[in-house]
């Protein structure tokens, strides 16, 4: 490791000795905000003093009267510098799961406390710098914390570096937010290969070869797992209640996609091919259900299904919560 890696893990133990955990959301107040000079401010800094010493040497008024204007606006760029941290409110943001092996973003919220724009702030993980933001007086701005991803399951970060370099990049203001954050990391689906054992369920009334799906039956009511594009849509904008129409001959197959149909598979990649086959199901809009060891999802389809079966893989055996459907 680095001298200047060391450097910044003993900075962040420090900072989060000194301040602990903050709350979501969290506001900056002035006492947490640090400031430096850049190298740009150490070279504006050398060049008035040297400026000073000629006007000096030289009994020049009119020199010495423009050194002490730059020595002023180096002065009120610190304050300002230093202001435009103070007061942020910082929150977390809605952030979606991601797989194995990609880059998960973690939204952060930017605001201001009070009715004053700041400018050009950045936030910092550990893996990734934010662009600059601008946060006006009535809006915030949203940025994101880029983290990549090694394994499933729960991923928290819990510290971020805020900084900025408004205005004029003569000082570099910053502070160290510790306002925990997670992101689910689902597995890695695997290669296509497997087929899942289906489960054929009749919707469509009695079957009969010769009629084929063209042949409208009726309706039915909608119940939870029906395909939306089997749903009577110009009846239900009619005001009438959800329905499934049926045709005769007409079968839905839908998958119990479980822990056991892979026997001989290591633990991950048992749960990499059930990845895989809740993706492919859900989409061809095929209901399935999922049945691993502690948990049991019965069969349904939709977006908020497929999150809660992906949930339960990636937690698998890190929480003892049972899922039920």
């Amino acid at each position: 490791m680095s001298l200047a890696a060391r450097l910044r893990k003993r900075t962040r133990a420090w900072a989060r000795r000194r301040h602990g955990v903050d709350l979501d959301p969290f506001t900056i107040p002035t006492r947490r905000v640090y400031i430096v000079p850049t190298r740009l401010g150490l070279f504006y800094a050398g060049m008035v003093f040297l400026m000073f010493l000629g006007s000096m040497n030289y009994a020049n008024n009119l020199a010495l009267g423009l050194t002490f204007i730059l020595a002023s606006v180096g002065l009120v760029a610190m304050h300002h510098c230093q202001r435009n941290l103070a007061g942020v409110r910082i929150g977390s943001a809605a952030t979606d799961p991601v797989f194995v092996g990609q880059t998960a973003r973690f939204a952060v919220a930017l605001e201001s406390e009070v009715a004053i724009p700041r400018y050009d702030i950045v936030v910092a993980s550990d893996d990734s710098v934010s662009d600059p933001a601008k946060i006006t007086a009535s809006d915030r701005a949203v940025v994101n914390a880029l983290v990549h991803t090694k394994r499933r399951g729960r991923l928290a970060i819990d510290h971020l570096q805020v900084s900025s370099n408004y205005p004029f990049g003569l000082f570099r203001s910053w502070t160290h937010v510790h306002v925990p954050m997670s992101c689910i990391v689902y597995p890695k689906p695997t290669e296509r290969g497997l087929v899942p054992p289906p489960t054929q369920t009749d919707t469509g009334g009695p079957q009969d070869s010769q009629r084929g799906d063209e042949d409208f039956a009726g309706l039915r009511k909608f119940n939870v797992g029906d395909s939306p594009r089997r749903v009577a849509w110009k009846a239900y904008a009619r005001g009438q209640e959800l329905q499934i129409k049926q045709y005769a001959g007409t079968s839905v197959t839908s998958h119990l996609l479980d822990w056991e149909s892979l026997p001989g598979l290591e633990v991950e990649a048992r749960l990499s091919q059930l990845t895989r086959w809740i993706e492919d199901a859900h989409s061809a809009e095929r209901a399935y259900g999922l049945r691993i060891p502690g948990v049991d999802i019965r069969e349904n389809i939709g977006r908020a299904h497929r999150q809660k079966c992906l949930t339960a893989l990636a937690l698998f055996d890190v929480t003892a919560t049972r899922i039920s459907g």
